[in-house]
């Protein structure tokens, strides 16, 4: 595990790719459940440890995910997730460019859950709700493009459906129309940063989640800090 944070009221781990937040049909143990056992062996608690799901990340994707330890943080920052007081950061993989360097995604994406997938289109539509996101290039390699990404909106599989209707799909990413999988199985789209304001105590949390470790994500690490 990559504890990034921890006290009495916040718990902010780095997910690996593959890794569900919370239990779902697959039966493979959750991070939530993995953070939990942590917490009872390191305090040495029986029975059970709370831990509120604040927010989540897809299985395929990787980075920084917040738990509250609390149910004063929990609520506090439902709150600020609903108030859009709490800014993310994403680093996505694509092999073609948007048009621009940098530039802002407007979409009206609609759910298929029995599919599990996002369709964006340009105009409103039935069931469809408003995401945006602003995004920029950041590094290049021989094969692939970086690209920075702050959510405006959190919509289902927003960044994946976006950048995929523009026509850049994320590496990896075949439910989105990437033509290859990666050999880990999931895709390279990373929460890379987060930031906000300490729902309890004072002081701000501005926190980076190290990348995957993976030879192109270690290009575009030292290209980024270069």
């Amino acid at each position: 595990m990559n504890v990034l944070y921890e006290d009495n009221h916040l718990i902010i781990v780095n997910k690996s790719s593959g890794e569900t937040v919370q239990a779902d049909p697959s039966g493979d143990v959750p991070l939530e459940q993995t953070m939990k056992d942590y917490l009872k062996r390191k305090y040495g608690k029986p029975g059970a440890v709370f831990l509120g799901i604040v927010h989540r990340l897809d299985r395929p994707v990787s980075g920084v995910v917040v738990f509250a330890r609390t149910t004063k943080a929990q609520l506090r920052l439902n709150r600020m997730f609903r108030e859009k007081l709490i800014q993310k950061t994403y680093w996505a993989v694509v092999k073609d460019l948007p048009p621009d360097e940098a530039g802002t995604l407007t979409h009206y994406i609609v759910r298929n859950t029995k599919t599990n997938r996002s369709h964006a289109y340009l105009k409103e539509c039935r069931d469809s709700k408003k995401a945006v996101l602003h995004y920029r290039h950041i590094a290049s390699s021989d094969r692939y493009h970086l690209l920075e990404i702050d959510l405006e909106t959190g919509r289902h599989h927003q960044i994946r459906c976006q950048l995929a209707a523009v026509g850049c799909p994320i590496r990896g990413d075949l439910k989105y129309g990437y033509p290859r999988s990666n050999p880990n199985g999931g895709i390279s789209l990373h929460a890379r940063r987060i930031r906000f304001k300490h729902p309890v105590k004072d002081g701000d949390i501005d926190l980076a989640a190290p990348l995957p470790d993976d030879p192109l994500w270690k290009v575009f690490e030292d290209s980024a800090k270069g």
